[in-house]
């Protein structure tokens, strides 16, 4: 099962205004993919399983109020930052990375989607001076790391981050004082790429 299927078999709530955007977005990611490398080819066949769905595993640990300011660090290809904001459209998203091709090309897919509550932006996340009530990244570095990298994005005491990583953690949470909580998105979607993926859920 790909495309929009597989996405309704986990998310049946979906509106006719969200599965159109889903559907669009794997022709849109596939015309800027030829022209910027955000996903490898062989990976590409399985741009709803492994891109899509993976990014929404956070909607399964969380739900984003009206109002809410999520920032995306290191988006990379948009995600999570593209599939969230489709699924969250009263909420305000942010991507940010380094790169500007890829940043090009997102902004390239949120315009060809027509979302409004997406932007994305070129810039480390050491010199991004905006502040956001939720922190979102897929595996950018260590956890410790990254959370030495962001924790100027939050204002101490009242943000959150949801972090996507996959195999074994112990060892990288040992150094996390904050509170944290890790999430099995096997528990959550089939398959074998989600065996060992999971939400790490940390109060900033």
């Amino acid at each position: 099962m790909q495309g929009v299927d597989l996405l309704l078999k986990y998310f049946p709530e979906l509106t006719a205004t969200q599965r159109d955007q889903f559907t669009r977005l794997g022709p849109l990611y596939a015309d800027w993919n030829a022209r910027v490398n955000l996903i490898s080819r062989k990976d590409f066949e399985h741009l709803y399983e492994r891109h899509v769905l993976h990014s929404l595993g956070i909607a399964r640990v969380v739900q984003f109020k009206k109002g809410t300011r999520i920032v995306d660090v290191g988006t990379g290809g948009g995600f999570p930052l593209v599939p969230l904001a489709i699924l969250f459209p009263a909420s305000y998203f942010q991507g940010i990375d380094g790169i500007g091709k890829k940043i090009m090309a997102v902004n390239g897919v949120i315009e060809g989607l027509g979302l409004t509550n997406c932007t994305a932006e070129q810039v480390r996340s050491e010199d991004h001076k905006g502040r956001y009530d939720v922190i979102v990244s897929r595996a950018v570095t260590t956890l410790p790391e990254f959370l030495r990298m962001t924790k100027h994005l939050v204002t101490k005491g009242a943000g959150e981050l949801y972090y996507l990583k996959g195999g074994e953690l112990a060892d990288e949470l040992l150094p996390v004082k904050q509170r944290y909580r890790v999430f099995d998105l096997s528990k959550e979607f089939e398959g074998e790429f989600f065996a060992t993926k999971k939400v790490v859920r940390v109060g900033l």
